[in-house]
């Protein structure tokens, strides 16, 4: 898609089917560039997910490198920590401690450098999955701290960070992807997905997308390992 004198936006895309809604729901108001991560996750699946959505949409899209497995502590970054499959309430183990913190500050650099008047993130309150750095009152704390601590901000043209899936069920979040043309097939979701980016069907992200689809009326296109 080409853009000419649109507002620019870096989209965080993990290659996940949260993150592919927000590039399409983006990709209607901004010009983009897509950022992802590889952070040390146990598996490079979503990262290929993200380099195939990214070149579907036809946008730039920047593969930051950070270690976030030298710290360990959730079961996302620690092979000592089994990733749960029934876990009850409360902040879970897939928990990756301060991950959005540091990824938006990342955004919040090359959205500097490029200059960017947006961030956009996949953050969801509704099908809440425990995480503090989800929560709305984050996301407004560090557009404030934002504000305060960049250029563009101190000059009077702070960016806004949206996160247009916050109050969405994952049901609607799936028939507004769909409305958008996104072929979910191409994401991946899984905790633990295999080499191939096949889902394991039993952890508490893929019973949650598998729900959504339930929901929501629309086929699961899901690959799964079995």
């Amino acid at each position: 898609m080409a853009f000419t004198h649109s507002p620019r936006a870096i989209v965080l895309l993990s290659g996940g089917l949260d993150s592919a809604t927000c590039l399409a729901w983006a990709m209607q108001r901004y010009q983009c560039e897509a950022l992802s991560f590889a952070y040390g996750q146990r598996h490079s699946s979503e990262l290929d997910a993200a380099k195939k959505l990214a070149a579907q949409a036809g946008v730039p899209h920047r593969i930051i490198n950070i270690d976030l497995r030298s710290l360990g502590g959730s079961a996302l970054t620690d092979d000592s920590i089994d990733v749960p499959e029934n876990e009850p309430g409360g902040i879970p183990v897939t928990y990756v401690p301060a991950r959005n913190t540091i990824f938006l500050s990342y955004a919040l650099a090359v959205a500097e450098v490029t200059q960017s008047q947006a961030i956009v993130i996949g953050v969801n309150a509704v099908d809440y999955s425990g995480y503090p750095d989800c929560r709305s009152e984050y996301i407004d704390a560090f557009a404030r701290m934002a504000a305060l601590a960049t250029k563009a901000g101190v000059e009077g043209n702070p960016l806004t960070i949206d996160t247009p899936l916050l109050h969405l069920s994952k049901a609607n979040i799936i028939r507004l992807g769909t409305e958008l043309g996104i072929d979910y097939s191409l994401t991946v979701s899984c905790y633990q997905a295999d080499l191939q980016g096949r889902a394991c069907g039993r952890c508490d992200s893929c019973r949650l997308r598998r729900q959504g689809f339930d929901d929501a009326g629309v086929a699961d296109p899901t690959h799964y390992q079995s």
